[in-house]
């Protein structure tokens, strides 16, 4: 049983490897709606694997150095060769530089990750974008352009998002190189590891959580993108608002500061008048 227990989270690990192997042959065959949908289902087994494995007890640092080197693949080459097919190709030279440039930072933040947990440390947020979640974004605007002027597909769509489709387009080298950036900035991103349903706290975390499946499940290519594009957005907005929060500090500090600085120089006057008397 043991020995099925720690064997269960490496074969979803591995899974995880397959899809994103498959997202490369289909990518190099431009059947790019197919390899996109396999680059969402590793994300999927990616999530589940780290679950299972800490429910069952079944964390090791074997399955820490497997699960990065999957990560990789899934998500640092297959969408990167994903994105040069749809729109990098063209390019030349610049879309290869592009593709090299996504794969080195998504090997450097997994390894930074690797580093963090092999010293232990435990925080309740990532430090950088998530590769998967990198790779989520570009894999769901390829769902989402796909379904763009094409008559003979039925799935249903938010006309808002469809229409801006081509412009999103004209910007996907721009938005490799800033996912690029992310993922080995500093900038935070919450991990979701402290949200548990079970929790009588949680009733509404559950019944937001039923309306965003609904959403998925009626528009589910325009639906993913606008989920991975909200999480990427959350990162730049916590960084702004500290920002803000610490100027802010610095200024009242500073205000403060001036304040007694002025009050003990008209405290001095007072005392040398009084001492002149």
């Amino acid at each position: 049983m043991k020995k099925g227990i720690y064997l269960f989270p490496s074969l979803i690990t591995l899974s995880n490897l397959a899809a994103g192997v498959m997202a490369i042959i289909y990518a190099d065959a431009y059947h790019l709606s197919s390899a996109a949908w396999c680059i969402i289902a590793a994300i999927i087994l990616d999530m589940l694997d780290g679950r299972v494995a800490r429910w069952a007890g079944a964390t090791s640092q074997f399955g820490v150095e497997l699960d990065s080197l999957c990560d990789l693949v899934s998500f640092g080459v297959a969408p990167a060769f994903l994105m040069y097919r749809v729109a990098l190709e063209p390019w030349g030279r610049p879309g290869y530089m592009i593709v090299v440039f996504f794969v080195m930072t998504a090997a450097l933040r997994l390894a930074r990750f690797n580093l963090k947990s092999q010293a232990g440390e435990v925080s309740t947020h990532f430090t950088g974008l998530p590769v998967p979640a990198a790779a989520g974004i570009l894999a769901s605007f390829v769902l989402s352009y796909e379904l763009f002027g094409d008559e003979t597909i039925t799935a249903k769509t938010i006309p808002l998002i469809m229409k801006r489709m081509p412009f999103f387009f004209k910007f996907v080298p721009l938005m490799m190189i800033l996912l690029s950036f992310l993922m080995v900035s500093s900038v935070q991103y919450g991990n979701f590891k402290q949200l548990k349903l079970a929790r009588p706290k949680s009733v509404q975390n559950l019944a937001f959580l039923l309306v965003g499946l609904l959403l998925i499940f009626t528009y589910p290519q325009n639906m993913i993108f606008i989920v991975f594009s909200l999480y990427v957005l959350t990162g730049l907005i916590s960084l702004a608002w500290r920002f803000y929060y610490a100027q802010r500090a610095k200024r009242m500090a500073g205000r403060v500061h001036y304040g007694r600085r002025k009050t003990d120089v008209g405290q001095d006057e007072e005392t040398s008048s009084t001492i002149g008397r």
